[in-house]
């Protein structure tokens, strides 16, 4: 089972993705997420065989798949390339067509001729069914109307009413070959600006995913093992090639440094700006800039593998995931072009009834097809979580699914691990206390620990680090007790636990304790190195009225240690990672719970949270776990992941309010006659650009 990801064109809502996705479930395929502002189609396909069939399916359905060799194929099909040349095409006959209402002031005689104006609409017209027409019959034929049934009827019936006056009555009367110009015009106007403003939901997206596409330098040996530098296309470069990366260029691939030193912008994938200094043996993400420095690397994975196509595949994924919000507003566009039909058949029939006469009977249930827009409502949630999500990514927040995003409204309560999540997992020493001179005290407890390789000792090697350092006639590491070392002179020191002490010193509050001939005459207290960003984290959430909660399998002291310092409301120390589960369970259910944790002991825990939330660096377990994923140690970017996902439902449920009331609103309007359907078609392509503006605030608005 593989996964397929294509690209289909010419989806302009969620009934489009809606008639994509039923097509390629009943051709049997599994996890199918079709993404409406992106065109991303991704399932899960056993049958590599039959794709030629599924993208004829697609394309009978009246969409374009844009995938290899098939891509060249339907572009060459296409008179027009877009919506703009389209526009541009029809407004050059639609312009003159309009000029006759402004006879009062310009001599336009010629334009009342009736053959004139048929001459002028009819290449509009061919054009609008051309694009418009197919796709209505296709949708009706696969038993999904959309909106372009909605504009092609609207149209038609425009045209066949003025031609038919043209032909068979007395002309003047029945000329409205300039309202069925402009419906396609302004609906062609309408769809152009709104695929300019849906793309610029992608903005943050593509400008990632363009940062895939680089190249890079390659270094091979000729036959007299002599360096060969020479340009290639990162999409080339396999694990274990050399690349040689220069100031100011992209780094083409994941690698590791090999020789050579250089400050690194990853702000494309951390969204941190500031550059990071890196050496020999440190990681490269691709992607990323060296601003400074000439490194010799080593490729580390291909580039449809690396971190950031990961990234790009992980949020495509979560946009065409469908948050609870969404589903009523699917279920009703799904019968929204039946039940306009019916309002516009219902619209004529009484005003006929009225005796309002044939003409305006017309152009009221005209402007009823026009006026209606399926769209919003298919696109007030796709847009709003392209914008949340396109953001997060560019400050190194990845969603999993769009349904996190709905959830972080409803959280009242964090819970935090403590090891590696607000701490560093580096330890750093607290306080000590010693008997004789704090210089001496130092260089003996730093001569012995030099020779050790448990975490705590390295710590205390690395701050204590001096040149006065002792030399040893014999050192010794007693396991899980500590070192012990004999001086020239025959006197014993010894750093190490409480069983070191044992029997001669009864207070068991501190790590190290130091003896010398098996007296004690100093101690040390070793802590966590909090993160820096942990203090504004809780601040935050203490200020949102939200209860933060530390939960760790450490011991309550070094625990509650943490806790007091950064002013966590409750501490549950000392638990297994079944206990954490239950914890989280018992959480869960007073009230929606976020957890964040980075071990392997935190994965069950951060699957049962309403929302589980790991780090970068967290074990793989926690990170396939993880709903949500925080790049480069993030945790200060878990107050822009809350305030993300509920100003991104706030938008949706505005988006979703203006789709409604302009439907309530804008339907009895064009049925009472206030409207034109010329004034419909233009208010229609601008519902929807409405929606997509308001989702762009989310890249510009405070949200933590």
């Amino acid at each position: 089972m593989e996964k397929t990801n294509w690209k289909v064109e010419g989806m302009t809502c969620s009934n489009c993705s809606l008639t994509v996705s039923r097509y390629l479930e009943k051709q049997g395929k599994r996890n199918v997420k079709v993404n409406p502002i992106s065109g991303d189609v991704v399932f899960d396909n056993d049958d590599k065989n039959d794709s030629e069939k599924i993208i004829k399916g697609i394309e009978e359905l009246g969409y374009t798949v844009k995938t290899g060799e098939h891509k060249e194929k339907s572009r060459k099909k296409a008179l027009f390339k877009n919506h703009l040349q389209r526009f541009l095409f029809c407004a050059v006959f639609t312009i003159p067509l309009m000029l006759h209402m402004l006879h009062r002031w310009i001599d336009v005689a010629w334009l009342m001729n009736p053959y004139v104006q048929l001459a002028l609409c009819i290449p509009v017209y061919i054009v609008g069914m051309d694009f418009f027409g197919r796709s209505a019959i296709k949708s009706i034929r696969n038993g999904m109307p959309n909106m372009n049934v909605l504009i092609a009827i609207g149209a038609t019936a425009a045209f066949v009413y003025s031609l038919a006056g043209t032909l068979f009555f007395s002309a003047h009367e029945y000329l409205f070959y300039e309202t069925a110009a402009a419906i396609i015009t302004l609906v062609f106007l309408g769809n152009y600006l709104e695929d300019a403003s849906v793309e610029s939901t992608q903005r943050a997206l593509n400008k990632i995913a363009k940062s895939q596409v680089v190249m890079g330098n390659m270094i091979a040996f000729d036959d007299k093992h002599e360096e060969v530098i020479f340009p290639v296309d990162n999409s080339q470069l396999k694990p274990g090639d050399l690349i040689l990366i220069k100031t100011g260029e992209q780094v083409p691939a994941d690698s590791k440094i090999l020789t050579g030193t250089g400050s690194v912008n990853e702000a494309i994938i951390t969204g941190e700006s500031l550059p990071r200094e890196k050496g020999p043996k440190d990681n490269l993400l691709g992607g990323s800039l060296l601003t400074d420095g000439i490194v010799k690397a080593q490729v580390t994975a291909e580039a449809k593998n690396s971190v950031l196509a990961n990234i790009v595949n992980l949020v495509k994924q979560a946009q065409g995931e469908k948050p609870p919000v969404q589903q009523m507003a699917d279920r009703i566009s799904a019968i929204f072009v039946p039940v306009v039909l019916g309002i516009a058949a219902l619209t004529f029939i009484i005003n006929i009834i009225a005796t309002q006469g044939l003409t305006t009977s017309l152009m009221r249930s005209i402007a009823v097809l026009v006026i209606a827009c399926p769209c919003a409502m298919g696109l007030a949630t796709p847009a709003a979580i392209a914008v949340g999500l396109g953001r997060a990514a560019r400050n190194g927040i990845l969603f999993r699914n769009a349904k996190s995003l709905e959830l972080f409204k409803n959280i009242r309560q964090v819970v935090f691990d403590k090891t590696g999540t607000l701490t560093t997992g580096n330890f750093i020493v607290g306080n000590f206390h010693s008997a004789i001179d704090e210089k001496e005290f130092r260089s003996i407890v730093y001569s012995l620990e030099k020779f050790s390789n448990h975490p705590i000792a390295k710590s205390i090697s690395k701050a204590w680090k001096t040149k006065d350092e002792i030399r040893w006639k014999k050192t010794e590491e007693v396991k899980g007790v500590g070192m012990k070392g004999v001086t020239k002179d025959g006197d014993s020191y010894a750093v190490g636990s409480y069983r070191l002490v044992e029997g001669i010193n009864e207070d068991r509050s501190h790590n190290l304790y130091v003896t010398k001939n098996n007296e004690l005459f100093g101690w040390i207290d070793i802590k966590d190195e909090i993160r820096p960003e942990a203090f504004d984290v809780v601040s935050y959430l203490r200020n949102k009225k939200i209860k933060t909660i530390l939960l760790s399998g450490d011991k309550l002291e070094s625990s509650m240690l943490v806790a007091e310092e950064l002013n966590i409301d409750e501490v549950i120390a000392e638990q297994t990672p079944e206990q954490k589960l239950a914890k989280i369970a018992e959480l869960n259910a007073v009230q929606p719970t976020a957890m964040i944790g980075d071990g392997i002991n935190d994965a069950p825990a951060l699957a049962k949270a309403t929302i589980g939330i790991s780090i970068s660096e967290a074990s793989q377990v926690a990170v396939q776990t993880a709903d949500v994923v925080l790049m480069d140690n993030g945790l200060k970017h878990l107050t822009l992941s809350l305030g993300l996902g509920k100003h991104t439902y706030l938008t949706i449920k505005q988006n979703l309010f203006w789709a409604f009331i302009y439907n309530i609103v804008a339907i009895p309007v064009a049925a009472l006659g206030w409207l034109t359907p010329t004034f419909g078609a233009l208010v229609m392509g601008m519902s929807d650009v409405v929606l997509a503006v308001n989702s762009v605030r989310l890249y510009v608005k405070k949200v933590d």
